[in-house]
């Protein structure tokens, strides 16, 4: 008999093609901690977006396919670089003449524009925390200052210390002839101002465990490399971690590549072996540009959320992640309509193509019952149709077609409907551009017309279907293609459109036929 763990090894989905590469590393050299380390990092100088949770869903799916291969246990720490200097002022807090009194000092040393919390560097951290939290993620907080300052990476800075040379021999060909010349893997606390200095270190002290610079009051000072006096440049921090926490596995984005080799030499100086990684390509916008905060040229997280469930959005970053995608309002509908298929087939799959079904990484093999025959799509072109404005309006037509639906009874269908007024409202009708028919149109609309006043009562979206094809036929197309689009672009104002056959049974035949009226009148 073929076991589960016989089925995961032979899976051909990215995750478990990631987790097979785990099971080899630490089946070659099984980890001292007794644990396999996944990690992923966040930089708290913003809140979390939709690339926050794109990485740690993915990384979260690796984990839970490994977890399908071996009984090793895991864990997955999401770490803060929460010991960053501050670069300049966010546009999106309050109190910003405050906090441009603090440039340069560690996130977790400048107070908190919004006085929730000690410092701005923990308010953002509460936000990455309730954010994780909110989507059921299983993780660890780790903080950088809290590891700095509690001695946690205090043995392997005194080794970065020790292989100073040898890491600046990797760093300084990467950098330009004028950093290059005061580069430094460690960047002093300055005791006078608290600020993360970028200065060139006089003196490297190894066997004293310090570094000897000269601070912004014109003192020559000494510092130890340890306690959190110093900290790390990011790529010898990025390394240094790996080394210091027995990071096994971490992702990254296509353009953080060259700093991924990087940290992996680095690491392998400090006499450990980087994790294994995955490279992600990034999300481009609806011109093929690549999205970047500063250019706020993609949707956020929120804008995702507003229009479609979260599992959708699952579904968008588990499909393809080596391949460049765009992240816009257009690919919304269609990946709930795709993952509703996902989780419709799911439920008669064979155990083998379960696990190279999307849904079941998106729940961790427990795939609720969601099946629907009313996909979003139809719903939006029934939002359309009835120029809804509310839940309720879409309800009146969905109870009718459907006795045994109702909000109460089906949570995930009221979810979806209150997701589809909205999308409709702010993305769809002040785009709707209607036209009148062709005289060919016109004749054909009337037939429609006339086939469906003598349908019976309760006919199925198969008959209706089947009559809609019969009046493309009998008339003067091109094609059925050319029918198809002049019914979306009289009736419902769009280039695309719905399975005519479906919607009108779901909007009604008395309703299409006053629908057809109006276009012809």
């Amino acid at each position: 008999m073929t076991t589960g763990q016989d089925l995961a090894i032979a899976a051909k989905a990215w995750p478990f093609e990631e987790a097979r590469k785990l099971l080899a590393r630490v089946e070659a050299a099984p980890p001292a901690k007794g644990h396999v380390l996944f990690e992923t990092g966040y930089g708290p100088s913003g809140l979390p977006h939709i690339g926050t949770f794109g990485e740690v869903l993915r990384t979260t799916m690796v984990r839970q396919a490994f977890r399908r291969l071996s009984d090793l246990p895991t864990r997955l720490v999401a770490f803060s670089d929460d010991m960053d200097g501050l670069r300049k002022v966010p546009d999106n807090v309050p109190n910003r003449e405050m906090l441009a009194d603090h440039l340069g000092r560690p996130l977790t040393a400048v107070p908190d524009p919004f006085g929730s919390h000690d410092s701005f560097g923990a308010h953002n951290n509460g936000r990455l925390q309730g954010f994780l939290d909110a989507f059921g993620f299983e993780y660890e907080f780790l903080s950088s200052t809290d590891c700095y300052r509690s001695g946690r990476f205090d043995r392997t800075l005194r080794a970065v210390l020790e292989r100073h040379e040898e890491i600046l021999a990797v760093m300084l060909p990467t950098l330009g002839a004028e950093r290059a010349g005061t580069y430094s893997p460690f960047l002093p606390i300055s005791p006078s101002t608290g600020r993360v200095l970028q200065v060139p270190i006089r003196e490297y002290r190894v066997q004293d465990g310090t570094v000897v610079f000269d601070d912004e009051d014109g003192r020559t000072v000494e510092l130890p490399v340890t306690g959190g006096h110093c900290k790390l440049q990011w790529k010898p921090d990025w390394g240094m971690r790996w080394a210091a926490l027995g990071v096994d596995y971490e992702m990254a984005g296509k353009d953080l590549i060259p700093s991924v080799e990087l940290a992996s030499k680095i690491c392998r100086l400090l006499g450990h072996r980087p994790p294994e990684g995955f490279c992600y390509e990034l999300f481009l916008d609806e011109d093929g540009r690549k999205i970047s905060k500063s250019l706020g040229n993609g949707i956020s997280l929120e804008d995702w959320l507003r229009y479609a469930p979260a599992d959708s959005l699952a579904l968008y970053m588990f499909q393809k992640p080596r391949t460049a995608k765009r992240l816009s309002f257009g690919v919304i509908p269609r990946a709930v309509d795709e993952y509703l298929t996902h989780v419709r087939k799911f439920a008669d799959e064979p155990p083998e193509r379960r696990l190279e079904n999307p849904a079941w990484h998106i729940h961790d093999g427990a795939v609720p019952d969601r099946r629907t025959d009313l996909g979003f799509s139809l719903l939006l072109n029934l939002a359309g149709a009835a120029n809804a404005e509310t839940s309720e309006v879409l309800w009146g037509f969905i109870t009718r077609y459907a006795p045994e639906a109702a909000p109460e009874t089906t949570p995930y269908l009221d979810h979806l409907v209150g997701h589809a007024v909205r999308y409709y409202q702010d993305q769809v009708k002040p785009t709707k551009r209607y036209r009148g028919p062709t005289p060919i149109e016109r004749a054909a609309l009337a037939d429609l017309a006339a086939r469906l006043a003598v349908l019976p009562d309760g006919v199925d979206a198969e008959r209706i279907q089947t009559e809609v094809y019969e009046v493309g036929k009998q008339h003067d197309f091109p094609d059925l293609k050319s029918w198809f689009s002049a019914l979306y672009e009289t009736l419902l104002g769009q280039t695309t459109g719905p399975r005519m056959g479906s919607f009108i049974a779901l909007y009604g035949v008395a309703e299409t036929r006053a629908l057809i009226a109006r276009v012809l009148g």
